[in-house]
């Protein structure tokens, strides 16, 4: 099925100079990546979006841990460089 599309002026010229370096070989190869990238990103989102929600799901139905009974693993875990990250952390979550 053939599209047309409307770049605008300063897209159409990305897409004009990476075809003249030789990057792509078409017009048409570069829209098809962006696409491509595009439909990429759309997958990444739904899983977060997924994760997300069994996090909240999680964390409604009491599956979680106390933020510092896990900072507190972390400090024993990973020794300094944990405690500073979750001193931090910590830090900004009572700043909201």
């Amino acid at each position: 099925m053939a599209s047309s599309v409307d770049l605008g002026s300063k897209l159409e010229s990305v897409v004009t100079k990476l075809v003249s370096k030789g990057r792509y070989g078409s017009k048409s190869e570069v829209i098809r990546e962006g696409v491509r990238m595009v439909e990429e990103r759309e997958k990444r989102l739904e899983q977060l979006d997924r994760a997300l929600a069994r996090g909240l799901a999680d964390a409604k139905a009491g599956r979680s841990e106390p933020m510092e009974k896990v900072f507190d693993e972390l400090r024993e875990r990973f020794g300094g460089k944990a405690a500073k990250n979750a001193k931090g952390a910590r830090e900004t979550v009572r700043s909201r």
